[in-house]
Formats: C-alpha cells, sequence, structure tokens
C-alpha cells in the first residue's frame, strides 16, 4: 500500500463525519483515534456532543471502534466503556496492525473501513498504508506544546493538497 501522508478529506472536528458521507463513501467501519480527534488528550470522560455523534453512528449501523497507541489502557478502557465502543490498544500507529486487527475483530474489509485522525504521521500513514479511507480531522484542544505546533507547521502543505484534491472532485 503507499505510504502517503495525504488524507482523502478534511474536517474540522469529528461532528462533520456524519453517517450520510459514511454511507456514501460505503463505509460501515469508522476506526478512530481518541487523542486530540474525539477528545482533548486530558479529558478522561466523553461529553454529550460525542455521545450523541456516536449514537448517530450507530443508528445509522456504523460500527465505530476506537484505534489508539496509548501506552496505559485505562483512560483508554474509561472512555470507551463510557461511550459503549470497543478499542483495539497498543496499535502502533503507523504500523497498519492495528488497524487491521480492529478491522478482524469488526468483521469488515478495508473497502468498508474509515480511519480518523488528527495526525499525518500516524493515523493518516497507517490508513493509507492500510488502504482504508484516511479522513482527518484538527486537533480538538489545538496544539499545546511547542513540538505540536511544529508538526501542525509541518502538516500544512500535505492539508494543501487534500483540500486541492477535494475541490477537484467538486
Amino acid at each position: 500500500m503507499p505510504l502517503s501522508l495525504i488524507p482523502s478529506r478534511l474536517f474540522r472536528n469529528y461532528r462533520e463525519v456524519t453517517p450520510e458521507f459514511l454511507r456514501k463513501e460505503g463505509v460501515t467501519l469508522l476506526l478512530s483515534d481518541l487523542d486530540f480527534t474525539l477528545a482533548p488528550k486530558s479529558v478522561r470522560r466523553s461529553d454529550p456532543d460525542l455521545r450523541a455523534w456516536i449514537e448517530e453512528m450507530k443508528a445509522a449501523d456504523i460500527q465505530v471502534m476506537i484505534v489508539s497507541n496509548n501506552r496505559s489502557g485505562t483512560r483508554v478502557t474509561e472512555f470507551c466503556a463510557d461511550l459503549g465502543i470497543p478499542y483495539q490498544g497498543h496499535a502502533g500507529k503507523p504500523s497498519t496492525q492495528g488497524l487491521k486487527a480492529a478491522m478482524a475483530r469488526a468483521g469488515a474489509d478495508r473497502t468498508h473501513t474509515a480511519m480518523l485522525g488528527d495526525k499525518l504521521l500516524t493515523d493518516m500513514l497507517a490508513a493509507n498504508r492500510a488502504g482504508v479511507l484516511a479522513l482527518m480531522v484538527e486537533p480538538l484542544g489545538g496544539a499545546v506544546t511547542l513540538w505540536q505546533r511544529v508538526l501542525h507547521a509541518l502538516q500544512a502543505p500535505f492539508k494543501a493538497v487534500c483540500r486541492r484534491r477535494t475541490e477537484k472532485r467538486g
């Protein structure tokens, strides 16, 4: 699979990723990063907006599963239990191993799977390498540290390519 860092689509936040959009793309399994994608890293429980979004996905028969690189499973376990969704821990993104394990658990193939995340070097690279739809959001809570600001600046050219491709598709 390609080593591309370019996402398939960009969104401001997870709420813009609708069941209608996913259905149109043929997606029945949405894999998602947790930190900065669905919640700031410091947040231990889901908020009402996230719970409502997850319920919309479930109502549309779109399974959501967290795929996380977190070293400690405690926060992810609590967060996912609160949402009533499964997770695949120790994913090792940008390796495809965690995404493939999640797809196998869900009984889905790559043509019906999307990966939602906020980082090119982990989430989007893993998605593209696994051959699943790569959906990128801006980080919730923003870039806080100097390193995060540098990473986000480095992502800008790749996001620009995605925007141009999206505009061409109409």
